[in-house]
């Protein structure tokens, strides 16, 4: 290797001892002339900072290497490092750093000689225009090395209460897009697409506003039915013994609404109000008198038909209604042959009004009515009979 004479502050030393005698002086002058010859002074510029150097001869190399300056595969010197030295050159040195780039969730590791994370970008050729850095672009780059993040902006859409916002963003995952669009999730709200997902180029997030609310409603609980058979009605008549009645029963539900819409109306309890009340209905099983044919005169006596029972109804129908089985008193409340009130023709198992029944129908109401109270029921001509 070629002799160097270095100060600490990188200067060549021209100092010489001089030896006793003029020999010896004769032989260092010329010697300090040679060397003079050989002198290259040169700069050092690593990663900026410059430091100045003499050498005598040899190559970039051998300075590096004499200043204790190590590079590696990932460095970059210019001129190469077997360039030969020449006086007043300019050695740069530049350190690899490595750069582990994460961009839109892919990472890659690059080495680059670049000192700034913006330098590095343009270095590497990444395009980041609008994009968001883990770290200022003016960062220096150590030689440590960076972990960088890089979100490009995206084109993507969210949909959330009744409106529809197209957006640009930065926002590396979903819950992060919602933050930015200015959309809060509540607890049990829906989201289309996981909150932890990345976001993707065109991306489409809808959130479903998810309310429940517990809500009731009265419902008719129907009465039932039933009969029951009695001697003390014709066979064929019915009387309701007592009226049915609907009860009501209170049901609570869970309901969920979706955007506003009840989706779900489930069930959860139900409380009886009020119990139905059960109609009961007699049916009659006693046999029903039958007819015998009447004497001529006596069919003919007041427009009632002729009975088997010995009674006279057709003198009967004349003193009450003048045998006329359509009649209806001036007041309004007594109707037919026998003249009878609504409630006491219902009373006997009739239906309608007696005015509109047939005489045959109206004798053997009015039978039934004499079984049960005697001729009383008519004051004036149930003598009559």
């Amino acid at each position: 290797m070629p002799f160097r004479l270095l100060t600490a502050a990188g200067k060549t030393s021209r100092t010489v001892r001089i030896a006793a005698g003029g020999t010896c002086l004769a032989a260092v002058l010329g010697g300090t002339a040679a060397f003079t010859a050989l002198d290259k002074d040169v700069v050092i510029d690593a990663d900026g900072h410059r430091t100045q150097a003499s050498a005598f001869g040899g190559t970039v190399a051998d300075v590096l290497e004499d200043q204790g300056i190590t590079v590696g595969e990932h460095d970059l010197v210019a001129p190469a490092a077997d360039t030969e030295l020449s006086d007043g050159q300019t050695i740069v040195v530049r350190y690899g750093r490595q750069l582990t780039l994460t961009v839109d969730g892919e990472t890659k590791t690059h080495w680059t000689t670049a000192q700034t994370v913006d330098a590095a970008l343009s270095d590497l050729d990444v395009r980041a225009d609008g994009a968001k850095l883990s770290a200022s672009r003016a960062e220096p780059l150590g030689r440590q090395g960076l972990a960088l993040d890089v979100t490009t902006p995206k084109d993507v859409t969210v949909v959330a209460d009744g409106q529809t916002r197209p957006l640009t963003s930065t926002a590396t995952d979903v819950a992060g897009l919602l933050a930015e669009a200015g959309v809060t999730v509540r607890e049990g709200d829906e989201v289309s697409v996981p909150v932890t997902d990345r976001v993707t180029p065109g991306l489409g997030v809808t959130v479903v506003r998810v309310d429940r609310a517990p809500s009731t409603e009265t419902v008719a609980l129907p009465h039932g039915s039933r009969t029951e058979e009695t001697d003390t009605l014709f066979a064929g008549e019915r009387k309701v013994v007592t009226a049915g009645v609907d009860g009501s029963k209170t049901v609570t539900y869970a309901d969920v609404f979706r955007d506003g819409v009840r989706s779900q109306h489930d069930v959860t309890g139900e409380v009886v109000d009020v119990a139905p009340v059960e109609e009961v209905v007699q049916v009659g099983t006693k046999p029903k008198p039958v007819p015998v044919a009447a004497p001529k005169a006596a069919a003919s006596s007041g427009g009632a038909p002729a009975t088997s029972d010995g009674l006279n109804w057709g003198a009967l129908a004349a003193c009450e209604s003048g045998g006329n089985p359509s009649i209806v008193s001036s007041s309004g409340k007594y109707h037919g042959l026998y003249q009878f009130s609504v409630s006491t023709w219902r009373a006997v198992g009739g239906s309608g009004l007696p005015s509109q029944a047939s005489p045959a129908e109206q004798t053997h109401r009015a039978q039934l009515l004499y079984q049960r109270a005697g001729a009383g029921q008519w004051p004036v001509c149930g003598k009559k009979l």
